[in-house]
C-alpha cells in the first residue's frame, strides 16, 4: 500500500539516552517495515538532532523526500520519564522544526500521483494551523484513502473542538483504554443519557455511529485490545512479555492494525486475526528498549501467551 504519515519527528530524550521517535515517524518506520510504501511528511532543524534524524530515517529505509530541513528551527524533543511499570510521561517542547512543516503544488502532485491508499495523523502536530490545513489539502488531493487517526492525547496538546474535527475526518480510529475515559468526558455521544465508563464495545458502537467510522480500536496495554471493524466487535488478549519501555508499542501496534486492514480487503483476515496479529507487534516492541527497535514478523508469531 502506499501510506501517507503526517506528523512530528522528534527525539524522546530520557535521564540516560535519546531515542528517535514521534508517533507518525514511529508508525511510518514499522509500516515500513512491514513492507509498504511509506511517504512520510515532517521537517527537522538544521543541527546535530536533525541530521542525526535524517540519519536514522536512511537506515531504516524510510524515504526522507518528504522531510524538510529547516534553519532557524530547532529539530523537536521530548523528556520522559519512566515509572517503574514502564509507562512514559511526556514533557513537549514547542515550537519545533515539524510545526513549520509546508509543501508546495509539485510536491503535492508528487502525492497524490499514484493516489493514497491510506493517510495517517495525530492530534499533537494538528495543534497547528499549518499542519490542519496541510492535511485538509493531502485529503483533497487523496479523497479515496482511508484517514487513520491516532488520537495519542498529551497533556496540553489537545483541544476538544480539534479532536472533535479530528474524529469526523477519519474512517479509523485508534486510542488506549485512558483515551477512551478522557474522550467519555469530552464528548457524550448519545446526549447525556450514556453510564459512565461505558463498556468498551458500547463506546466502540456509539462513537462508529456518531462519526461513520468504519472500524475503531481500544488499546488494552498487557490485556491486550478491543475493535470494532465493520460492526464486528471483538476482545483479543496480549502476549506477556517483560517490559523494556512502552515508548513507541502503539505505533507498532497502529501500524499492524492498517496492515491487517488491508489484509481484510485482501485475504479476508477477522477482526480478531487482526488483533492478535497488532497485539504481537506491539508486545515485541514493548520488550525492547527504544521506539523503532529492531523486529522481525518471525519474532511475533513465535510469541505464545
Amino acid at each position: 500500500m502506499k501510506i501517507i504519515s503526517l506528523g512530528e519527528v522528534l527525539w524522546d530524550v530520557f535521564p540516560d539516552a535519546e531515542h528517535l521517535g514521534g508517533a507518525p515517524f514511529n508508525f511510518a518506520a514499522h509500516a515500513r517495515r512491514l513492507g509498504h510504501d511509506v511517504c512520510f511528511i515532517s521537517a527537522v532543524g538544521d543541527d546535530e538532532r536533525g541530521r542525526a534524524a535524517l540519519a536514522k530515517m536512511e537506515q531504516l529505509g524510510l524515504a526522507t523526500r518528504f522531510v524538510q530541513r529547516l534553519t532557524g528551527a530547532a529539530t523537536g524533543i521530548v523528556s520522559v520519564r519512566l515509572d517503574p511499570a514502564g509507562q512514559p510521561t511526556f514533557t513537549i517542547h514547542r515550537p519545533a522544526a515539524y510545526d513549520l512543516v509546508s509543501l508546495g503544488p509539485g510536491d503535492l502532485a508528487e502525492l497524490s500521483s499514484p493516489p493514497a491508499d491510506w493517510i495517517y495523523f495525530g492530534t499533537l502536530h494538528q495543534m497547528s494551523p499549518g499542519a490542519r490545513d496541510l492535511l485538509a489539502a493531502l485529503i483533497g488531493i487523496n479523497p479515496r484513502a482511508r484517514r487513520f487517526y491516532d488520537i495519542n492525547l498529551r497533556p496540553a496538546s489537545y483541544e476538544p473542538a480539534l479532536v472533535r474535527d479530528l474524529m469526523k475526518r477519519a474512517s479509523v480510529v485508534k486510542l488506549n483504554d485512558a483515551e477512551v475515559r478522557t474522550a467519555e468526558d469530552l464528548f457524550d455521544f448519545s446526549g447525556g443519557s450514556a453510564r459512565f465508563p461505558r463498556p468498551l464495545e458500547e463506546f466502540c458502537r456509539t462513537g462508529a455511529e456518531a462519526y461513520g467510522w468504519e472500524a475503531v480500536c481500544v488499546t488494552r496495554g498487557p490485556q491486550g485490545c478491543a475493535l470494532l471493524i465493520d460492526g464486528e466487535y471483538a476482545e483479543v488478549d496480549g502476549y506477556p512479555v517483560e517490559v523494556a519501555d512502552t515508548v513507541g508499542a502503539g505505533d507498532a501496534f497502529a501500524a499492524a492494525f492498517v496492515h491487517g486492514l488491508s489484509g481484510r480487503r485482501t485475504s479476508g483476515w477477522t477482526p480478531a486475526e487482526i488483533g492478535d496479529f497488532a497485539n504481537r507487534v506491539g508486545a515485541l516492541v514493548a520488550s525492547r528498549h527504544g521506539a523503532i527497535p529492531s523486529w522481525t514478523i518471525e519474532e511475533c508469531r513465535a510469541l505464545v501467551r
